[in-house]
């Protein structure tokens, strides 16, 4: 059976709210979007105090939920951060609790 436009979008909402839900993801947006949306992994991991796999773990969790996307550049790997996908499933979800408006 397949699934409602509704129920998809639930899905959506659950996967990048869990990607919000912990401290450290959602200050690394906030980090990218003040570098203009790119930075490299090492520019990332210095401005936290946690170690590289535990800032590995957080970056899949952010680019599984679609925040963020990678881009290899030589041996360096770039997270950009998707402003659009962050608009869309936080916006989208907030268009479920505006008021009904009258004919």
């Amino acid at each position: 059976m397949s699934k409602s436009r509704a129920e998809k979008e639930l899905e959506e909402f659950d996967v990048v709210f869990s990607a919000l839900a912990h401290e450290a993801r959602r200050r690394i947006l906030v980090v990218l979007l003040g570098r203009h949306g790119e930075m490299t992994a090492g520019q990332i991991v210095e401005r936290f105090s946690c170690s590289w796999p535990t800032m590995t773990r957080h970056l899949s969790i952010l680019e599984e939920a679609g925040l963020i996307r990678v881009e290899k550049v030589g041996r360096e790997r770039h997270y950009i951060l998707n402003r659009q996908k962050l608009r869309h499933v936080v916006g989208g979800w907030l268009n479920w609790f505006e008021e009904e408006k009258n004919p």
